[in-house]
């Protein structure tokens, strides 16, 4: 679209992890378990079904293959649209100013460049002590292409992905234990939103256990048995290994082009997306820093316009981080522990209970936190646990890019009724002044 000739190296499917192992797959799954879940309550919605509902989980795993293919096929018409180069294979970079691209016959393409972008991405962690096999010990990538969903699932790690394949599972009638290390659910999240999707984990029935450790997995009695670091067990059939990613920085000639990487594998750069060599650039999960896919469209831009001679430089002010649990969590600026720090905290609440939208769709868990300067009003930061929570995050993210303070943002007039109206009540708390919550004494 800058008029800059482009050509695109890939040794996988277009669309990266994201499209095809990671966001688009899973979501896809995960909206077809809360449609399940849904049903199975129709009658909360005066709906009388004739029969229980029943699942086929290979219907939701072509619709997934479908929904995928359709992404992936738009990505290819873009490339065609803007004239951008595709070219299938693995890229090595054989010099400062070429990539070599080596196709699934072993021919070798050289591609002469000004400058180059590494978006190679991560892959799921795996540890010696649990090692991955695909059948009794899986990553997120394998539960996206099993032919059946087992009786009972052990997963390790209560992060991001472990949570929401907790939830889908669960609402599939998948028995789930969970194991995390740290001392909440969610750890990066802040500790109010942990509490709560904990309080949300235990009433789907999904035991966890946290501040302990898994040692060994071994095959057992119904397929596989973990032990803890307590001395307890845990027997499961199948095992989902969710404990970080790892990044795919192996055998791209990085090294002999002078390319510094960090002791884990990936790559520094700067607020420009430069690394170490001038007219070579790295962005999205590579980088180590953010690894979410919205962040590394960011970088993208960035690295873009810094190639094409534009100074730009990152700004992740008011980047929300949205979880697809259920209820959902997202959150936008800072944490409590973290504001406490520098700040004297103002903080406002509003459960969605105190909501008519959320009794209307029979989705009243979870609550708004917002997190504001005492002294200058500033806004530091928004958690929110609850329906919609991925979708209304952006009011709250868009505020704090734009450095409002909590009165600025509750001067505005928010439609009714709908979920985010709880942003706007939870605002008005700060200065306890949210006519839908009971008096402060």
């Amino acid at each position: 679209m800058k008029g800059a000739r482009v050509a695109v190296v890939e040794a996988r499917e277009l669309g990266g992890v994201c499209l095809n192992r990671g966001c688009i797959p899973s979501k896809t799954l995960i909206a077809a378990a809360a449609q399940y879940q849904r049903m199975k309550h129709a009658e909360d919605f005066g709906i009388n079904l004739e029969v229980p509902p029943v699942y086929d989980w290979p219907a939701m795993l072509k619709r997934k293959d479908k929904v995928v293919k359709t992404m992936t096929g738009g990505i290819g018409q873009l490339f065609k649209s803007h004239g951008v180069d595709h070219y299938p294979g693995f890229g090595k970079i054989t010099g400062k100013e070429q990539v070599t691209v080596i196709d699934d016959g072993g021919n070798e393409t050289k591609i002469p460049t000004k400058n180059i972008i590494v978006a190679t991405g991560s892959r799921s962690l795996s540890l010696p002590a649990f090692p991955v096999d695909g059948t009794r010990i899986l990553t997120s990538d394998h539960l996206l292409e099993l032919d059946h969903l087992p009786k009972k699932m052990l997963i390790i790690g209560a992060g991001v992905i472990g949570c929401e394949w907790a939830f889908m599972l669960a609402m599939l009638d998948v028995e789930v234990e969970m194991v995390e290390m740290m001392e909440h659910a969610l750890p990066m999240e802040d500790e109010h939103c942990s509490t709560l999707i904990e309080r949300e984990l235990k009433k789907n029935k999904i035991k966890l256990h946290t501040k302990t450790k898994v040692e060994a997995v071994e095959p057992g009695p119904e397929g596989v048995r973990a032990k803890l670091s307590g001395g307890a067990t845990v027997d499961a059939n199948q095992v989902l290994v969710s404990i970080g990613r790892a990044f795919l920085t192996e055998d791209m000639g990085l090294d002999e082009v002078g390319v510094k990487l960090n002791k884990n594998g990936s790559i520094p750069t700067g607020i420009d997306m430069r690394t170490n060599v001038k007219n070579i650039y790295a962005i999205g999960d590579v980088r180590g820093e953010i690894l979410l896919a919205y962040t590394a469209v960011h970088d993208g831009t960035v690295a873009v316009d810094n190639c094409l001679g534009e100074k730009a430089k990152k700004n992740y002010l008011g980047c929300p981080s949205v979880i697809f649990t259920h209820p959902e969590v997202a959150s936008v600026g800072l944490r409590e522990r973290e504001a406490a720090d520098k700040h004297d905290l103002a903080i406002g609440k509003f459960p969605l209970r105190a909501l008519g939208k959320a009794h209307a769709e029979n989705e009243i868990a979870g609550e708004v936190k917002v997190i504001a300067d005492k002294e200058s009003d500033k806004l530091l930061g928004v958690h929110i646990v609850g329906t919609h929570a991925t979708e209304i995050i952006h009011t709250a993210a868009l505020a704090i890019n734009r450095k409002l303070t909590a009165k600025q943002l509750g001067s505005l007039i928010f439609g009714h009724p709908v979920i985010s109206e709880s942003i706007m009540e939870a605002v008005h708390d700060v200065h306890h002044v949210s006519v839908h919550l009971a008096k402060k004494k």
